[in-house]
């Protein structure tokens, strides 16, 4: 039987917050490819240490900035360029809101939401689209959640992965004509260290256990590295036809039908 070569060999991939967790799989996961691969985060020793572990620096450079704002997406994306000359990948990954219900979620607990996850998006979209239509194509990739397919999680966190997955499509609808595909990607409940499962496993595990019972027909928490196989599978040629779509990573926890 003939491998399924994923054609990501020498494709240059920039991963947000990767220096845990989904992004960190991501990463993991492209780099395992072939592709070599721009990291960033806020915090130098875990991004370092996350790097170390994908490869050596020929092939993985880590770039401390943080996304949320302009400088620091601009600086991830020229460290990109810089390191490897062109952009083929973009996962953006980065992601975090608060918040309680309508009333108690105050002005700036909305604008954090924003600020945290949709706008990062945005602007690496926006700075990353250039290059790869002057290079003649490429992929860009939201880590959302089913939680922006459904109601359901923080009332802000729902709106702001919603918010991702509209713009995926949108952009899908945009860019085709210039041979970049859009997707987003919307995991289920992930298990990794120091995560909110993680921590909410350690505080109530007996709580956990029912919940996982209850809500995931599959029986179990997902891994990270079940939703990072998705993102390199969705960033590779093989996934040439795939573009606009949301794909949910969930062992069946959502109850959407589309």
């Amino acid at each position: 039987m003939r491998r399924m070569d994923l054609e990501l060999t020498d494709k240059v991939a920039i991963v947000t917050g990767s220096s845990r967790g989904l992004g960190l799989a991501s990463a993991r996961a492209l780099a395992a490819e072939g592709a070599r691969v721009v990291v960033c985060a806020r915090g130098a020793e875990a991004l370092a240490a996350a790097a170390q572990s994908l490869g050596p620096a020929d092939r993985v450079k880590a770039v401390v900035a943080d996304v949320s704002t302009p400088e620091g997406a601009s600086r991830v994306v020229d460290a990109a360029i810089e390191a490897f000359g062109r952009v083929d990948i973009l996962v953006n990954n980065v992601g975090k809101a608060t918040g309680a219900d309508i009333v108690a979620t105050d002005d700036a607990e909305w604008q954090s939401a924003l600020d945290q996850t949709l706008f990062p998006a945005i602007r690496m979209s926006r700075l990353v689209v250039p290059h790869m239509r002057k290079q003649g194509g490429g992929v860009i990739l939201m880590i959302a959640s089913i939680w922006g397919r459904e109601s359901g999680g923080r009332l802000a966190y729902n709106v702001v992965k919603a918010a991702e997955i509209s713009l995926a499509k949108a952009m899908s609808q945009q860019l085709a004509k210039d041979n970049i595909r859009v997707n987003s990607v919307a995991p289920g409940s992930i298990l990794f260290e120091g995560g909110s499962w993680w921590k909410r496993q350690q505080e109530d595990p007996e709580g956990m256990a029912a919940f996982v019972a209850r809500e995931i027909p599959m029986g179990r928490f997902g891994r990270p590295e079940e939703v990072g196989d998705v993102v390199a599978f969705l960033a590779s040629a093989r996934a040439s036809w795939i573009t606009g779509a949301s794909i949910t990573v969930d062992g069946g926890q959502s109850r959407s039908n589309i």
